[in-house]
């Protein structure tokens, strides 16, 4: 969504990023993340996205904005590789990824080749997941877990962790053929600090959840987790309660709007 605005100080573009859902119906099922922002370099690469959409303008090169059909698939590929060359140079490296399904073959391999230098992989996947994690000798670095519980999940995170920092992604697409070759998505990056604490926060909660959670199996079955000792952690009953909570606290501190002139005693 991009916003224009004439200000004092010159044209101004207010943008949302999202990973999915418009629709007003199912936005109270499913759980999406989104980035409001006036960051220039966001506000002019979405406007001309805007402009190829609508014919205006030939596909063009992109400050921060990633997009499918054109480079999203390659710079997934990138974050791979990159993790894979700290690892094999002595470097730690971790991926964390959250989507709703994962078959692109290209991404998977790179994935298993990252997983055997070393690479510690955690992927929350809630549907289809055509990877198969701990096979000896190809993916034993790799986790795979599923989330189904109340609310669709939804949310497609990025969060690649090298030695100099972790850098965080939000995305529209899933991992798939039709969505990195044949749909128009975008993959954006997560650069104020605080947000990117709290969606880390977001992934380790449900990463954590052992209520809701199933866990891919290397036959491709799933497993719940073994609570024994635990406790019962569900992150979507957790986030709501979290979210809630914040809510109410906001109408506390929220002040009384008064009309900026006395109410006429007779009306």
């Amino acid at each position: 969504m991009l916003v224009v605005r004439r200000e004092s100080d010159g044209i101004r573009r207010y943008v949302h990023l999202g990973t999915g859902n418009y629709n007003d119906q199912t936005a109270k099922l499913y759980t999406d993340l989104g980035l409001m922002t006036s960051n220039r370099q966001l506000g002019f690469d979405v406007s001309a996205l805007f402009n190829m959409l609508s014919g205006f303008a030939e596909p063009t090169l992109f400050n921060k904005l990633i997009t499918a059909p054109y480079s999203l698939r390659n710079q997934v590929l990138a974050f791979i590789h990159a993790a894979i060359d700290d690892q094999e140079l002595g470097r730690s490296a971790t991926i964390a990824m959250k989507l709703n399904s994962l078959s692109d073959q290209a991404i998977i391999d790179a994935l298993y080749k990252a997983s055997a230098v070393g690479v510690t992989i955690r992927l929350l996947i809630r549907g289809i997941c055509c990877l198969r994690p701990n096979v000896p000798g190809l993916s034993e670095n790799i986790e795979v877990q599923s989330i189904v519980g109340r609310y669709l999940e939804h949310t497609r995170m990025f969060l690649f962790t090298r030695e100099v920092g972790t850098n965080v992604y939000l995305s529209s697409a899933d991992l798939m053929v039709r969505n990195l070759d044949a749909r128009v998505e975008t993959m954006f990056p997560i650069d104020d600090d605080a947000a990117k604490t709290r969606i880390v926060q977001l992934f380790e909660t449900m990463w954590s959840d052992n209520v809701k959670t199933r866990i891919l199996q290397e036959d491709g079955s799933y497993k719940r987790v073994d609570k024994r000792g635990k406790k019962p952690l569900d992150a979507q009953v957790h986030l709501q309660k979290e979210a809630e909570d914040q809510r109410s606290q906001q109408r506390k501190e929220e002040r009384p709007i008064y009309p900026l002139r006395p109410l006429n005693k007779n009306t």
